[in-house]
């Protein structure tokens, strides 16, 4: 379970309080500084397991590594700060505290350039310690690992002073090294060191001297990216090295073996950051990987996947139009998926089918055929996938003969025209379009870029260990958006800083950049959206962070880019934090704006002069996409950490005028609810899986307060079409939007006691239609409506859906029927046996007779079997119960013998109300003669209305008003009237 939902969702390090489990020490912002790694703001402390948490300081460390505690005193603490990323900062290093964490030390520091990549401490003497310090530099077209900075360093006297140590270690600049300690051996130590020669060290001195024991390819593999070494807790020469698979030496790091001596194999995804291993049992394992966490319980013999952690980093989202509907993303390193926005039982994991490879982003369903996916993944690649055939095909653009190199980002912006369906465009630092999915491409525009050559350096990336793999591409187009309102405009942004507008597709295209506000040169374009209602207007998303700019960038033109107006500028930003990913201006309310930063979703009502974050079941994560179902009216949100996220039906958002905001309180248009067939078939998967929530099953009435109701209740009337109030609901009483759901059926009908279980759980749906509704806030009443439709999906026509209504509706009266016979007798037979215990003689005997006479009658309505709810005694109860169950849980035409089951039953409960009252009109003068006697009240026999009255409504829900019954066809009410 998420215990950390309110802070940075980027975590470089954990550490839990051997000596105090309950303490547990989290330092924020990743490590591995890949080009999408997002940011930290230092460290925090939990004192209870992680149910709350301290910030403990230490906030412009951005990324660190790892943290380690003194194994004898809780309060002092290591902390290792890689530091910026993408610039100089000071906040860097290793820091000590000793009050646990009220104040640090800078204990090693080496320059604004070089931060903390690894530490341990020796597990025999705590005041070893060995630290390994890293100059690094990311830039947004160039990567440097190393320098003469780097060092690996160690201290005896708990980290107040540091050596570097270099006997038997490379020579030269150095780059990024793990280290890590024996548990079992103390004073042995093992470093993984990159360098002209990247190696695997081993010390047997404390670091004093070093060998080198291995350069194997597993050892060297991109250094800055896998640089992790974990060493067996009981066995000081069983080490692992977590790579692109798992190496494993079992000699001290002489040879290692591959997890995956045949590729990747065993099911389980490349890349490998993070290892722990069970202190108290070795063979129990846990690996993180770019797809997931995973468990072996055999020292690697074998391996199971995690499926509850929905932690999947997805960079783009789109959708169909299907119902439900699909969402389609791509994922950081896994590939791109499509998944229901609705499932039997919950979406699961297994409802995913994968479309796309690599490092998947824009993936898109072909609008005329949702069978055809377009899937992009890093550096320009774009295949068209058939999923019936599982056909993949070829279609990026690509240049011919002597022509310019294409410049593709690694995210290579996809897009679909919203104005002609089947035309895409796509984006190097020309804008290509097409018209025939993908068989042939146009480029419609010059270079968009600056092309600067300065920005063109990603063959030599890397620093010491050259890395190409595209994620530094740079001086390309990042965002494409066509006008949904005119499609000869068309917007580009640039990842070097431009923007450019065509007002003709693409005949002509004019620079903008030069217009905009208070924008640093070159700040990366991170979105550029045209607004869905007007041809002149824009928004743009612009990203400083890769250049060590944190600001929020956003802003609108309505003059086709002749000038910009800042939507975030401002006191603290307008309310918004963190560096900004992506804008969408809503497809019904211009007003109404959706912002994702990495730090979450902002909302605003008013056009950007405001924004609020969305708390509501949404953590501080990146959202990196946002799209808007334009039937639905959900808002899906792709983020970079927890997977794809829906907010169901933004309708009510719409709504929020400024004249809805200043009202006390208002009612709130809601899209209509979709009466939804068929369910979930047995399954019983426990835990060992990610199951996420369906939409709502029930009609959402959604009403506004601007300040809490404090006196009184709130209540939501439901009627219906003859204007018969079918529920009360209660209502929430907070400030702003509040929901109160409707599931569309008349409560559970209500059984008569019995020993027999009985499928009549649920009460029947109320027919497809409007509703009327009354928000009731003390003595202010608003009316509304809520619309009730059928599954889109259904097979079954209107007219057998309503034979169905009503069927269900009958034995739902039938039922309220018999418990009202069945009750108003056995309370009776119950009086009787009270009475009798206070009675002696014949007439005890003969109150008790009345009793055993009544129970008897009722062991004839419903199961009084002593052997329990599986004796198979069925009585009238039963039998009803076993046909409304069948009927109701069904959305069609019921059988014939279910309509047939229901005459007979019908006919039964006539004649066992006439056997109730014939028993009622011969033995009630006997026993009230009785009580006359004895000067106790006569026995009477509870009318309908009396039963009803006293049930509090429970029982008279199960019981058809007159309206119902009149509306019923003659054919289904049989005798049913009279009764």
């Amino acid at each position: 379970r998420p215990i950390f939902d309110d802070h940075t969702q980027s975590i470089g390090a954990i550490r839990v309080d051997q000596s105090n489990p309950d303490r547990v020490w989290v330092g924020t912002g990743e490590s591995w500084v890949r080009n999408t790694v997002s940011v930290g703001d230092g460290v925090y402390r939990s004192d209870n397991g992680g149910e709350t948490w301290k910030h403990l300081g230490l906030e412009d460390t951005e990324h660190i590594a790892a943290i380690r505690l003194h194994p004898y005193n809780s309060d002092t603490a290591w902390v290792c700060a890689t530091g910026h990323l993408w610039d100089d900062n000071e906040q860097r290093g290793v820091f000590k505290t000793t009050d646990g964490g009220e104040n640090w030390e800078k204990v090693l520091y080496i320059d604004q350039e070089t931060g903390c990549a690894d530490i341990d401490v020796d597990h025999g003497n705590p005041n070893i310690l060995y630290a390994a310090m890293w100059h690094f530099r990311r830039y947004p077209d160039f990567f440097q690992s190393g320098g003469e900075t780097s060092g690996l360093y160690r201290s005896v006297d708990g980290g107040n002073t540091w050596q570097e140590m270099t006997e038997g270690l490379p020579e030269g600049d150095l780059g990024r090294m793990a280290v890590a300690t024996a548990p079992s051996r103390p004073g042995t130590v093992y470093a993984n060191v990159e360098s002209d020669k990247t190696a695997l060290f081993r010390s047997e001195d404390m670091g004093v001297t070093w060998t080198e024991q291995n350069s194997s390819t597993l050892v060297q593999l991109r250094p800055f990216y896998f640089s992790e070494l974990v060493v067996d807790p009981v066995d000081h020469d069983r080490i692992y090295k977590p790579s692109l698979s798992l190496g494993v030496s079992t000699d001290g790091g002489e040879t290692f073996s591959s997890l995956f001596s045949g590729g990747f194999g065993g099911g389980i995804h490349p890349d490998h950051h993070a290892l722990w291993i069970n202190p108290n049992n070795p063979k129990h394992m846990l690996l993180g990987t770019d797809g997931g966490v995973y468990e072996s319980r055999d020292q690697t013999g074998h391996w199971r996947h995690i499926g509850t952690l929905p932690v999947s980093q997805f960079y783009h989202v789109s959708v169909d139009q299907q119902w439900p509907y699909n969402v389609y993303g791509g994922l950081q390193d896994n590939g791109s998926w499509r998944g229901p926005s609705r499932a039997q039982g919950g979406i699961r994991n297994k409802d995913w089918d994968s479309v796309g490879f690599g490092d998947g982003f824009w993936t898109f369903a072909d609008p005329t055929d949702n069978s055809i996916v377009f899937s992009e993944f890093q550096g320009g690649q774009l295949r068209r996938v058939d999923t019936k055939m599982g056909e993949v095909k070829e279609i990026a653009p690509a240049k011919s003969g002597d022509e310019e190199d294409l410049r593709f980002n690694w995210n290579t912006p996809l897009h679909l025209s919203s104005n002609k369906p089947g035309r895409i465009y796509y984006g190097s630092q020309y804008v290509h379009i097409s018209d025939d999915r993908g068989e042939s491409w146009t480029t419609i525009s010059p270079d968009l870029t600056t092309d600067d050559p300065k920005r063109q350096r990603q063959k030599q990336s890397g620093g010491l260990s050259i890395d190409n793999s595209t994620a530094e591409n740079n001086a390309t187009i990042y965002s494409i958006s066509e006008s949904p309102a005119n499609a000869q405009v068309i917007w580009v942004g640039s990842d070097d800083g431009l923007v450019h507008v065509t007002q003709n597709g693409g005949d002509s295209w004019t620079n903008v950049t030069k217009n905009l506000p208070g924008i640093p040169k070159n700040t990366w374009v991170s979105r550029v959206e045209a607004s869905p209602h007007d041809a002149g207007t824009a928004f743009i998303t612009l990203d400083g962070h890769r250049t060590g700019d944190m600001s929020t960038y956003v802003l609108v033109t309505r003059d086709f880019g002749k000038s910009w107006t800042s939507l975030s500028e401002g006191e603290n930003n307008r309310g918004i934090e963190g560096y900004a990913w992506v804008i969408k201006q809503d497809l019904v309310n211009p007003e109404l704006l959706f912002l994702g930063t990495e730090m979450g979703l902002y909302i605003s009502l008013d056009g950007g002069e405001q924004w609020a974050r969305f708390k509501e079941n949404l953590p501080k994560v990146a959202v990196h996409d946002i799209v808007i179902h334009p039937t639905e009216h959900d808002l899906v949100l792709g983020t970079h950490g927890r997977g794809v996220y829906i907010i169901d039906d933004i309708t009510p958002m719409r709504a929020l005028t400024r004249e809805i905001i200043d009202q006390n309180v208002a009612l709130l248009p809601a899209r209509p609810a979709v009466m939804v067939s068929g369910g979930a078939l047995q399954e019983f998967s426990a835990n060992d899986q990610y199951t996420a929530f369906n939409p709502s099953e029930a009609a959402t009435i959604t009403y506004w307060l601007k300040k809490r109701h404090l006196f009184g209740d709130i209540k939501v009337n439901v009627y219906d079409q003859n204007d018969e109030l079918i529920i009360s609901l209660p209502g929430e009483k907070r400030p702003g939007i509040n929901r109160v759901e409707w599931p569309m059926r008349l409560k559970a009908p209500k059984l008569p006691a019995a020993t027999a279980l009985a499928p009549a759980f649920i009460g029947p749906r109320v027919p497809e239609g409007e509703y009327r509704i009354e928000l009731v806030k003390g003595k202010e009443t608003l009316s509304g409506t809520v619309e009730l439709v059928a599954d889109p999906r259904t097979q079954h026509s209107a007219e057998d859906r309503k034979i169905q209504q009503e069927l269900a509706l009958r034995l739902y009266g039938m039922l309220g029927d018999l418990t009202y016979i069945s009750e108003s007798v056995t309370s009776l037979a119950d009086k009787a046996k009270e009475h009798a215990e206070t009675l002696d003689g014949r007439d005890a005997k003969r109150l008790n007779a009345f009793a055993e006479t009544v129970n008897k009658f009722n062991s004839t309505l419903v199961s009084t079997s002593k052997a329990g709810w599986l004796s198979g005694d069925e009585q009238l109860r039963e039998k009803i119960s076993n046909v409304y169950g069948t009927v109701n849980t069904y959305d069609g035409r019921p059988t014939d013998t279910q309509i047939a089951q229901t005459e007979a039953y019908q006919q039964q409960l006539v004649d066992a109300e006439a056997q109730a009252q014939s028993l009622m009109e011969k033995e009630l003068p006997k026993v009230n003669r009785i009580l006359e006697k004895h000067d106790l009240p006569a026995f009477n026999r509870m009318s309908r209305d009396e039963w009803e009255g006293e049930s509090e409504g429970l029982r008279g829900s199960a019981a058809m008003s007159k309206a119902q019954i009149n509306a019923l066809p003659e054919y289904l009410i049989m005798g049913f009237k009279a009764n």
